[in-house]
């Protein structure tokens, strides 16, 4: 029996006629026998080998053949882009079968997020901040609503890790687990990293159950088409680029929004067609050019590190590289935007234009070249979120023990090192501060945690990041993007 094999009937028929599939990808080949038997898993292959499919395909064959009613699956993505960009995929497969995608983030209205509450989607895309949101809401009854839930996928796993992001994502997962009737399994989904198997220990942080890495081999690295070359200025990339690969649909990455804008300009003044994609821009200008880019032909879009996320702007010819980004993990993000098609390779073009990235970008392919891969390391002791878990523990529950906490983040604190002591030593800090109330062995938040988050219904505390102001730039009252001051 092979791996296919092992989906359910109704998930094999969809593959073939609906999908048109003729072969499963080695990931998707690869994960089927882990995810079916419930383990923990991470799944890695570069950008665009099928990880998304590896891990919904299954997990739909579980939903299926177990009879899984309700909210039975969180999919966590790192930013709203994505989530944007997964729905219609993910929906898509799903309907399929009768089964319903939701998404929850800052831009969905509230009267589809009550739908939402009222009638339980089977899958539920989101960010960790607005699972937050939904944890704490007043208006959810969460315990209810996370009850049947089976299954966290948490997709570009390596842009969380890095970061306290990352510890709170962590301490979401924890605090899910305890809203479930069993602890919901785990999955992971990752380009390359150099330390898979702690990576996928960080994930599980002391989850109950047995946990595999799934890695096939990608191939060798010589199966990509990469060049390097020295152009000295923005000018002269742009001139570059227009007379480079006529008629083929081009991603250029740079290093900063100012730089996107630059290169955008001189390529449009050659007569290129161009379009702009980074975080500055509104979420509509820039959805637009990325669904323009993908319709497109002989075009280009410029872009910084927003579009190394595997958010599908169509099929790529080049990509180019103005300098030299700095890891291998975010070259190989890159590289694997293009060869998707049979027949085609990877390829990445390098133009630099300062001496120390030419050498930067030598370096990185030599590194490349010899299979390494950075680690991703979490920060160590996150204190912070520590805190910011304690204080969104109690508005969750409208009030919780002081020694609630142990259970409700074991797993998170395990995974952080952080001892009782020290976890202890900060609740009473808290108090002392007043951020936290204390009476009768119960927490809740203090005048002085009011003060600080509860002006704006405690929307700062939903994250433990805080973002610099920025200021509008609108062309009549439509909103063009936004600029820091």
């Amino acid at each position: 029996m092979t791996a296919f094999d092992r989906l359910h009937p109704a998930v094999q028929h969809h593959i073939v006629n609906s999908l048109g599939w003729k072969s499963l990808r080695p990931l998707q080949e690869a994960a089927i026998g882990p995810v079916l038997a419930g383990h923990h898993a991470l799944l890695l292959a570069p950008t665009a080998g099928g990880k998304t499919e590896a891990a919904v395909l299954p997990v739909l064959s579980r939903m299926l053949s177990e009879d899984w009613r309700g909210l039975s699956v969180i999919y966590v993505c790192p930013i709203k882009a994505l989530i944007n960009n997964l729905a219609e995929r993910l929906a898509a497969y799903a309907g399929l079968f009768g089964r319903r995608v939701g998404v929850w983030h800052g831009d969905i209205p509230q009267a589809e997020r009550a739908r939402i509450v009222r009638e339980p989607p089977d899958l539920l895309l989101a960010t960790p901040e607005s699972l937050e949101v939904v944890l704490v809401s007043r208006r959810v009854a969460h315990r209810e609503l996370f009850r049947t839930l089976r299954v966290a996928i948490v997709d570009e796993i390596h842009a969380f890790a890095g970061d306290d992001r990352g510890w709170h994502l962590i301490a979401l997962l924890d605090r899910l687990g305890h809203l479930t009737e069993r602890a919901p399994q785990r999955l992971g989904l990752s380009a390359t990293v150099g330390n898979a198997k702690e990576l996928l220990d960080w994930l599980v942080a002391g989850s109950p159950g047995e946990r595999q890495v799934v890695a096939p081999d990608a191939g060798p690295a010589a199966n990509a088409d990469v060049l390097v070359d020295f152009v000295g200025t923005i000018e002269n990339a742009a001139v570059v680029i227009s007379r480079l690969h006529r008629g083929e649909k081009r991603l250029v990455f740079c290093d900063s929004r100012t730089q996107v804008e630059n290169l955008a300009s001189g390529l449009r003044a050659l007569g290129v067609h161009t379009f702009v994609s980074h975080s500055s821009l509104s979420v509509d200008a820039r959805r637009l050019a990325e669904q323009a880019f993908a319709s497109g032909e002989n075009c280009v879009i410029v872009a910084t590190s927003t579009l190394e996320l595997d958010i599908d702007v169509g099929d790529l010819d080049r990509i180019i590289q103005i300098d030299a980004p700095h890891s291998v993990a975010s070259f190989l993000q890159r590289l694997g935007r293009t060869g998707r098609r049979q027949g085609t390779r990877r390829n990445c073009l390098f133009l630099a234009i300062r001496d120390e990235a030419f050498l930067r970008a030598l370096a990185l392919l030599r590194l490349w070249a010899s299979g390494y891969v950075e680690p991703v390391t979490p920060p160590p002791l996150p204190y912070q979120v520590m805190a910011q878990q304690v204080l969104a523990l109690t508005l969750q529950e409208g009030g919780a023990e002081r020694y609630a906490w142990a259970d409700w983040l074991a797993g998170f604190r395990h995974a952080t090192g952080i001892g009782v002591a020290e976890a202890q030593a900060l609740i009473a800090y808290m108090i002392d501060e007043e951020l936290l109330f204390e009476a009768d062995g119960l927490l809740s938040v203090g005048s002085g945690g009011e003060a600080k988050y509860g002006l704006r219904n405690y929307l700062e505390l939903f994250s433990v990041f805080n973002s610099p102001p920025l200021y509008a730039v609108l062309h009549g009252r439509t909103e063009i993007g936004q600029v820091h001051p």
